[in-house]
């Protein structure tokens, strides 16, 4: 993916695409991780809209969001619900997988960690408002083949959309590709300072996490664009940008989603 440098970006007058028709922009969703931050007005949320608002404007200028709340914390129906009613039909919720069955249990014996992630959000699956589940791992994690073969034969009943985000390089083989693609699962292509995954395709989505500090330049965006317009052709696509106390990812995930949607005007 491409790299650094930051754009002025301005955010586009409100618009509601809530409900926005069924057609190629549908097959790509972008956000970024979290949307709950103060700190992001003026320049993303205006001044005069209170936090509990926050996520309803927020889907007026994004389409899915990346959950960081389920890393903690199992969300309640309620919640759920609540966030659902705020956003509309065409929007996709995508959810950071506990970190109990991540860190903790490290994929090992994960099964009723799972069955309870998968019961939680059945709300949202249901709804067909889903996005993916990411599973990320700590960086001192190295690869476990088989750990991850029986993790994902024993997740299989859950019927979850996994993408997995490896943090240590040693799980950028093809061994770890095969067991991938032989459940459907994601390789989750993450762009960092220290580390980027290859941009393969293992399952019949995609996901991107855009987390390179300090924004993207116009062009780069541009071949962001043209990147996830390309891998849109095999699947749905899912594209978060970093979550930081400037409103820069918000902004770049704003322009990136305008120039996708101008295409396809």
């Amino acid at each position: 993916m491409p790299g650094k440098k930051a754009v002025s970006t301005e955010v586009p007058p409100v618009r509601d695409d809530r409900a926005a028709p069924e057609d190629s922009r549908e097959r790509i969703f972008v956000g970024t991780s979290g949307w709950a931050y103060s700190s992001w007005k003026p320049e993303f949320y205006p001044r005069e809209i209170p936090q509990k608002k926050f996520l309803e404007y927020y889907a007026t200028q994004l389409n899915s969001v990346e959950v960081n709340y389920t890393f903690r914390q199992l969300p309640s129906a309620a919640m759920l619900d609540g966030w659902m009613a705020s956003t509309g039909a065409g929007f996709r919720f995508s959810f950071k997988a506990p970190q109990r069955i991540t860190h903790i249990l490290r994929l090992r014996d994960c099964g009723d960690a799972v069955a309870a992630l998968a019961q939680a959000l059945a709300p949202v699956a249901s709804a067909g408002r889903m996005g993916v589940v990411l599973f990320q791992l700590p960086p001192n994690f190295k690869v476990d083949s088989p750990r991850l073969d029986a993790f994902l034969e024993d997740a299989k009943a859950c019927r979850l959309r996994m993408a997995f985000e490896f943090r240590h390089s040693s799980w950028f083989c093809e061994e770890v590709y095969g067991v991938l693609r032989s459940h459907g699962a994601a390789l989750c292509v993450a762009e960092s300072e220290d580390l980027e995954t290859p941009d393969l395709v293992t399952a019949p989505f995609l996901c991107y996490r855009l987390r390179k500090s300090g924004g993207y330049s116009a062009a780069q965006l541009n071949a962001i664009k043209d990147n996830l317009v390309s891998r849109s052709s095999g699947g749905e696509v899912f594209a978060y940008f970093k979550h930081e106390d400037e409103p820069t990812g918000a902004l770049c995930a704003v322009a990136a989603l305008t120039l996708l949607r101008q295409r396809s005007a």
